[in-house]
């Protein structure tokens, strides 16, 4: 799997404002890019950024290609991969169009109530936590840092107990170097915060400027790691795995390769929570047991 957010939000017209709308509108009417030009696309991608675009869905894909291609007025899609091949500044400017992160803290407040008050309780009565010698939290294509920032938030504030005794690593993994050098700043601005209460803003944040920085008692809680889930052999195993609107924008045999990752890599009890609009695919099911159909949380068999 590759870069990440990944690919958070552009895929989905209700997601998107009014501009992007009527952009995305257009772009119907916007000439295919041929298999040929993809695939040099592809390999500009590979080589010069490591991005491999393969699994991801063609469709999605392309319609933020052919965003670049209107954008930097090339007729045709073979003419922009010219211009890609020429210049690395285009190059960065379609990485971000791949890679756009949408997140603030609490996304989606009602999961992140039920992972305070019903998963981390459950997790920390796992025998296999106090063998390993402390929670192990992954947060998949972390983007700029919120999510995983926010779990760190829950288990300094309302389980400083369970940490002092047990300890926990939140490992929070994106392919995006450049916005993950953003997200160990912790600096955000007032519109990423609006579902963080007074009480946690006063505590955990120092306001500069009009923007927010994570204190550094709950920075120190987070690894952030540029990595690739392709290669899910190099990831540790872990209890609890966030993957939220990720498996979206793969297509199906790739998600099921990705979940059958995440089963293995869950201690047994462990739990995985997806976005609101995906679910557990193929014969994956066995590997799990569903604690919420609503927020998209599963346990490990």
């Amino acid at each position: 799997m590759t870069r990440t957010a990944y690919l958070k939000g552009w895929c989905d017209p209700l997601h998107m404002t009014s501009a992007v709308t009527q952009t995305y509108l257009e772009l119907k009417n916007f000439p295919d890019i041929s298999p040929e030009a993809f695939e040099v696309i592809r390999r500009i991608m590979k080589n010069a950024c490591g991005v491999n675009l393969d699994s991801y869905k063609d469709k999605c894909i392309k319609r933020r290609i052919a965003l670049r291609v209107r954008a930097t007025n090339c007729i045709t899609a073979e003419e922009y991969c010219d211009l890609l091949l020429r210049d690395e500044e285009e190059v960065d400017r379609l990485l971000k169009v791949l890679t756009i992160h949408v997140s603030q803290f609490f996304r989606n407040p009602p999961m992140f109530e039920k992972l305070r008050q019903e998963i981390f309780p459950f997790l920390f009565t796992l025998p296999e936590i106090n063998v390993t010698g402390g929670l192990t939290v992954w947060s998949v294509g972390c983007a700029s840092g919120e999510e995983p920032y926010t779990v760190a938030l829950l288990l300094r504030h309302f389980f400083a107990s369970e940490l002092g005794r047990i300890g926990a690593t939140i490992l929070a993994t994106d392919v995006d170097a450049a916005i993950l050098e953003a997200a160990r700043e912790g600096i955000f601005g007032e519109e990423r915060l609006v579902e963080v209460s007074a009480e946690l803003r006063r505590k955990y944040f120092v306001q500069r400027d009009g923007r927010y920085q994570v204190v550094p008692e709950i920075k120190s809680l987070v690894e952030f790691r540029q990595a690739d889930l392709g290669h899910l052999d190099t990831f540790p195993e872990c209890d609890l795995i966030l993957c939220r609107n990720v498996f979206i924008y793969f297509e199906r045999s790739q998600q099921e390769a990705i979940l059958h990752g995440f089963a293995d890599k869950l201690h047994p009890g462990g739990v995985l929570i997806l976005g609101k609009s995906e679910s557990l695919v193929g014969d994956v099911r066995s590997r799990f047991q569903t604690i919420c159909p609503v927020e998209r949380i599963y346990r490990r068999v």
